[in-house]
């Protein structure tokens, strides 16, 4: 029929049309969080019930060009970017071959080793676990079929696609079973001596062309590669827990890890469904050696006047999904006390305050043993402040001779973040991280920073790089203030005016 309607005669006639908005604006502020977004959203649809077309068009661009400045849209487009980013490597080009990987094979049936196995069985790829004892493997293969079928409860999962996946997985006590592989992920204790033992045997028993890959969290890639007579076989792949659900997969370039080696674990990261972030090797890699300065931190300030849900409910408001002490009981705190302990004979010069110790050798190791830096109820993950660890930290204090204060969330915000970001500038400075964005990555999709925020690099920039020098030479004068060297690239950058994101 012609002349066609045009949409600005159309008549909108919807009974209660007012209240209808309304319920709409309070769903929406309920869903939203921090992004301001949704909520504009609902406004300029209701300009379009309530003005002339004119009007709505013209609040509709007004709206448009104010979030475009906001913070949370740069942190927004920023991630967007640096996800794409991330998977380009100056010297790997994108024509360069990769291997096929048409089965895996993954060392050790525990937590990790496990969920890794789900991630190579949701993509279809067939897996082989392999365990030292039988009562291990059928552990593991009992918790990767509940997994599943808790899945199946939840309506994400249909049954038939569960029973296809779980019989992907297969599990095996012997190493030459594994040995047609393409793909060797080991998952065994964070040991040196341990991981020397398995990459030995897998140099004897995989087929040629076979990639060797370590779970390593911390430990040096290049060591464990030269286990071996095929470095440039050799990748670290570090997958993080519950590995069947966090996007995270640091993938760690050895010196001598072939560039179709590298090239093959991108693109296996992007068929896995995770985002892959290239690591060189150093103590911790990207992730892990943040943290462990995040970490230092939050146990400074309990020495200095806070608690734990203290620091905790602060980070959290700011936009974590878990504050460090929570975080720290969910992964289990004898994992840091280990890592400590090889510190103090590796590296004697840096301090740590002896409180988390301390609570491990209560036996406190977190959700695992009931009780953390918060006492848990039996089948209740929920925290519970504890008396005694909060009488084990003032005790400590008085102890030592420390005079505890009042510290601001503000405080723990910037001491928490800022750790982050400095340590972060020497991570961009050695080479260790290809850009300031994939430092963000990481932090986005491994460790709960708040996306609004856009990662702790570029909140370094939206802070300010001379103010967060600034507020860290303040810090450098205070107790620990050794802790508090700023960054090279961070002090280069804070005087000519840029920031680590160009």
């Amino acid at each position: 029929m012609r002349p066609l309607p045009k949409v600005r005669d159309l008549k909108i006639d919807y009974p209660n049309a007012e209240a209808f908005l309304q319920f709409s604006r309070n769903t929406v502020k309920a869903m939203a969080g921090p992004f301001p977004a949704p909520l504009e959203c609902v406004e300029c649809v209701a300009a379009a019930v309530t003005k002339k077309i004119e009007d709505g068009l013209a609040f509709e661009r007004e709206r448009f060009f104010a979030l475009a400045q906001t913070d949370e849209s740069k942190a927004l487009r920023h991630a967007f970017f640096a996800e794409r980013a991330a998977s380009k490597v100056p010297d790997v080009p994108a024509d360069t071959p990769t291997r096929e990987i048409a089965r895996a094979a993954v060392i050790g049936a525990g937590t990790m080793g496990g969920g890794i196995a789900m991630n190579f069985a949701n993509a279809g790829i067939p897996v082989t676990i392999l365990e030292t004892k039988q009562e291990a493997l059928d552990k593991g293969l009992a918790t990767i079929r509940k997994n599943y079928e808790n899945t199946v409860k939840k309506g994400k999962l249909a049954p038939e696609k569960a029973e296809q996946r779980v019989g992907l997985i297969t599990g095996t006590l012997a190493y030459e079973d594994i040995a047609g592989a393409d793909i060797v992920v080991e998952a065994v204790f964070e040991d040196m001596e341990v991981k020397a033992q398995v990459f030995r045997k897998l140099d004897e028993v995989m087929k040629p062309g076979a990639i060797l890959a370590s779970n390593t969290s911390t430990l040096d890639l290049d060591k464990i590669a030269a286990f071996t007579k095929r470095p440039q076989d050799v990748i670290g792949l570090h997958f993080f827990s519950p590995a069947n659900v966090m996007k995270l997969l640091e993938i760690v370039r050895g010196a001598q890890t072939g560039k179709d080696v590298l090239a093959t674990a991108l693109a296996l990261s992007k068929k896995i469904r995770k985002t892959g972030v290239v690591s060189g090797v150093c103590d911790g890699f990207i992730g892990n050696r943040m943290v462990e300065q995040y970490l230092r931190q939050a146990f400074f300030l309990l020495e200095e006047g806070a608690l734990p849900e203290q620091v905790d409910k602060a980070i959290e408001k700011f936009g974590f999904a878990m504050g460090p002490f929570r975080m720290s009981d969910l992964a289990g705190n004898d994992i840091g006390w280990y890592i400590r302990k090889r510190r103090y004979a590796e590296s004697p010069e840096l301090v740590y305050s002896p409180i988390p110790d301390r609570l491990c050798e209560a036996g406190r190791f977190g959700q695992k043993t009931g009780a953390g830096w918060y006492d848990y109820q039996a089948g209740d993950r929920k925290p519970h402040a504890s008396p005694l660890v909060n009488d084990m930290i003032t005790g400590y204090a008085q102890e030592a001779g420390i005079e505890r204060r009042a510290i601001s969330d503000a405080e723990i915000v910037q001491r928490l973040v800022f750790a982050l970001a400095n340590e972060g500038a020497r991570i961009l400075e050695e080479g260790i991280a290809l850009r300031a964005s994939d430092i963000d990555m990481v932090y986005l999709t491994g460790y709960g920073f708040p996306l609004h925020r856009g990662g702790p690099m570029l909140y370094a920039d939206t802070v300010g790089l001379t103010n967060v020098l600034d507020t860290i030479r303040k810090f450098a004068r205070g107790r620990h203030g050794e802790a508090w060297q700023p960054a090279p690239l961070l002090e280069r950058l804070a005087n000519e005016g840029k920031g680590f994101n160009g």
